[in-house]
């Protein structure tokens, strides 16, 4: 059975072929109350377009197109990787290679010697819904195998958030539903699976709301909160920095929103007075951004300074930015009263964006000064624009 495809490398042609200048298409499998269908991703430069198959449209759009339309295809079954390549006469060449999956501890059911199973916030074994319809689990619990990582980040993110849970509900006076926000929410894993911990696990009533700028997207959790019954839980098309809600959020949780979006978040976070906050920012290129483009002047003196070789190569300087940047957003709002902790999300090996910021907030918000490497490095990160 096909479990994901992604074709890339597109021809000339692209644009004739299938009406837009597609770069990308990954198609993924989601097994639902109605059997296996597949969810289409398609990639313009600007923009994603998303599309249904069945499995015979899904091979039939592989097959028409891997090695034609798109140079390169990798397909995944449960037991293959299929690489289909075309070189620039356009010969087509495949490659198969057996893909049995390596166990280890957190793939495994039971673990030889003395290692124990993982105790999963949403356990493998038994079937959760809103898993089940985003192709994440089959219809017995069943984790997907292409899906493995996915279902890990999702209870990982979990145990975080249920870890402040109890902290909420102490700060709460009012008896209200814990509200939550989800900023930049794109296809909602993880606002489905935090409304499955506080309803189906933890039993707290919640209103629950995901922001996101593409409509499609928008309008697909929309349908899956619909079709799998759910109350309390809406999405909403929107920017971050523009938002304003109608009720305060409790929560407020951001997983990959692109470079000051983070910041525009955790800003209307503190604005509003959420009591915990779950950030885990993505593309940090303003600081970066802001070095290069230093005057000559200013450019001239860092060389000679203490931050010197953090800021000659490229790549190094790329990377301390973007720990830069997270670790301001950490001072930041210790400023604004909150207990505030950057944690590993999960292992590097999955993904290089891997750093939580866990805030709760503790007491009130004192003076705000930026700290003195900011003025130092001639920066202006935007988080201290709040």
């Amino acid at each position: 059975m096909l479990i994901s495809a992604t074709l890339s490398k597109p021809s000339k042609n692209i644009e004739e072929t299938l009406g837009k200048p597609y770069n990308k298409v990954k198609i993924t499998a989601q097994s639902g109350a109605e059997g296996t269908t597949y969810f289409c991703e398609f990639f313009t430069e600007k923009q994603v377009f998303h599309k249904h198959f069945s499995e015979t449209e899904a091979e039939e759009f592989i097959a028409e197109h891997a090695g034609k339309t798109f140079k390169s295809c990798v397909k995944r079954t449960e037991s293959q990787e299929i690489t289909i390549l075309a070189n620039k006469k356009g010969k087509i060449t495949t490659l198969t290679k057996n893909t049995a999956i390596k166990m280890t501890p957190a793939k495994s059911a039971e673990n030889s010697g003395s290692a124990k199973k993982k105790n999963y916030l949403l356990p493998e074994g038994r079937p959760v819904p809103f898993l089940e319809l985003l192709g994440i689990m089959n219809a017995q619990g069943k984790v997907i195998a292409a899906k493995y990582d996915k279902f890990r980040q999702i209870n990982r993110f979990l145990e975080f958030v249920d870890d402040v849970l109890d902290e909420v509900m102490a700060q709460k006076k009012d008896g209200s539903p814990v509200r939550i926000a989800d900023f930049g929410c794109g296809k909602s894993y993880l606002t489905f699976a935090v409304h499955y911990l506080l309803t189906q696990v933890r039993h707290i009533p919640c209103d629950i709301e995901g922001l996101d700028l593409k409509k499609d997207v928008i309008d697909y959790c929309n349908q899956i909160t619909k079709k799998l019954g759910l109350e309390n839980l809406i999405f909403h098309t929107g920017n971050i920095s523009d938002y304003s809600g109608k009720n305060a959020p409790d929560i407020v949780i951001t997983l990959h929103a692109c470079d000051t979006a983070t910041d525009f978040a955790l800003g209307y976070a503190c604005q509003r007075g959420a009591k915990a906050i779950l950030s885990v920012p993505c593309c940090q290129h303003q600081i970066n951004t802001q070095l290069q483009n230093l005057s000559a002047d200013k450019k001239t003196a860092l060389k000679e300074s203490d931050f010197a070789p953090l800021l000659k190569y490229g790549l190094v300087r790329e990377r301390f930015s973007a720990l830069l940047t997270d670790a301001l957003r950490g001072e930041w709002l210790e400023v604004q009263g909150y207990c505030v902790q950057l944690m590993e999300f999960i292992d590097i090996e999955h993904t290089p964006k891997n750093i939580l910021i866990r805030a709760v907030k503790k007491g009130a918000a004192r003076e705000q000064s930026a700290p003195k490497i900011v003025e130092s490095l001639g920066i202006a990160p935007e988080i201290f624009r709040f």
